[in-house]
């Protein structure tokens, strides 16, 4: 029940780690875009949607995948640009 109320976003943060470093590594480019765009409808923070926008559009997509790789890596969770 509890699991019910939770955001989209909070939970992908919920998978295990090795889970969201696998899907990073696979689909990385197409999922940090998409996980700012389905944040920005929870935090209304336009800065979030604007880099989900551009990062689904190559060679940004890289860039994103990358940072977002790193940080999911490092802190467990994708942070740049994702208020």
């Amino acid at each position: 029940m509890e699991n019910e109320n939770k955001t989209l976003t909070a939970k992908y943060e919920e998978l295990p780690k090795i889970a969201k470093i696998l899907i990073q590594i696979f689909l990385g480019a197409l999922v940090g875009g998409i996980y700012r765009i389905i944040r920005y409808t929870e935090t209304k923070n336009t800065v979030t949607l604007i880099v989900g926008i551009v990062g689904l559009i190559p060679p940004f997509s890289f860039i994103a995948w990358v940072v977002d790789l790193v940080t999911e890596i490092t802190s467990n969770k994708i942070k740049v640009l994702a208020d």
